[in-house]
């Protein structure tokens, strides 16, 4: 998308940046690139987009051009961290500056149009990491990661004999995430996030599997029969997960017993590797119950190897619940 102002013709430029390539054809239609502003900045996991943005800033100009980032400091092991706030930044600050460098923290107290039901929400947040990041904008320890054996790859190029795809339903809050994944020995490759967005119907969802998919199965969450049913009439290979007692924790198990490879493109189910983590109790203790936050692609990922697993107890499930009617 491309805004124009109608009084001096200059413009701003809005791009995504799942595909780095699309970056470097950048060219308003007067001037030059002079400030570039990156939303959500924290999911972008490497520095490598950057540099291609930077290398936009060129040209003569009589403004100083500059990079912005807007996000939440959600760890302190991000490459943005360690590049601009290491050795620097404290968390009760609030600015600081130097000739390149200006950082200014903000919170949910500067925001005036923030309704008082939502700041109850920040203020009553139970989670230590939650509270720190979220409501006082303290760069996050994680401590307690579920996921730790795992790097990003590019997998352009690489051949699988058998992909395994599963998906989670989601609608308003929470998005519908189907992921695509082969294994080969003890790495499981994490080759293609399918779909990860919210307030899509079936058939769009059926419309994106496609592409993907042609005859292949792909194993969904049960808990949504009618969906899957739904799905199977656009000509989608969709069958129920199942859930036996223990199965979210046993997955979670056969998923730890692999090196895990995402392809860089991934970039949902890599903000969720960077993110899920297990609960604790009352009393500031790890249990072994993952907190329900952070999870689609990755439940989605377990449906798809259930097939992998061990024999495990589940319960018998109808036809009716199977979606088939």
């Amino acid at each position: 998308m491309t805004i124009t102002c109608t009084a001096n013709g200059y413009q701003a430029i809005l791009k995504g940046l799942d595909d780095v390539e699309k970056v470097k054809s950048i060219t308003p239609e007067k001037g030059i690139i002079t400030d570039i502003l990156i939303e959500e900045a924290t999911e972008i996991s490497s520095e490598d987009p950057i540099k291609q943005l930077e290398r936009r800033l060129r040209g003569i100009s009589d403004k100083k051009k500059r990079v912005t980032f807007l996000f939440n400091p959600i760890y302190r092991t991000h490459w943005i961290y360690k590049r601009y706030f290491s050795g620097k930044w404290n968390d009760d600050d609030t600015l600081y500056q130097d000739d390149d460098l200006l950082i200014l923290k903000t919170t949910y107290r500067d925001n005036r149009f923030l309704e008082e039901e939502d700041r109850v929400v920040l203020e009553s947040e139970k989670n230590t990491y939650w509270y720190d990041v979220y409501t006082l904008g303290k760069w996050g320890i994680l401590g307690d990661l579920i996921f730790t054996d795992w790097e990003v790859s590019d997998m352009q190029g690489q051949y699988f004999d058998y992909f395994y795809n599963g998906m989670d339903f989601g609608y308003s809050n929470d998005p519908t995430a189907a992921v695509r994944s082969a294994v080969k020995e003890k790495t499981l490759y994490i080759t293609d996030e399918m779909i990860y967005e919210c307030r899509l119907f079936n058939d769009k969802i059926a419309e994106r599997l496609k592409v993907y998919l042609g005859k292949d199965m792909i194993r969904c969450d049960s808990a949504a029969p009618k969906d899957i049913a739904e799905i199977r009439s656009y000509g989608i290979n969709a069958v129920p997960a199942l859930k036996g007692p223990g199965s979210l924790n046993y997955g979670i198990q056969y998923l730890q017993q692999h090196h895990i490879m995402i392809d860089r493109s991934c970039q949902n189910v890599i903000n969720e590797f960077q993110l899920y983590q297990w609960d604790k109790d009352k009393d500031g203790n790890t249990i072994n119950k993952p907190i329900d936050k952070f999870n689609h692609a990755i439940d989605a990922l377990r449906y798809a190897h259930e097939p992998r697993m061990a024999p495990k107890r589940a319960k018998p499930m109808t036809k009716e619940e199977m979606g088939f009617f």
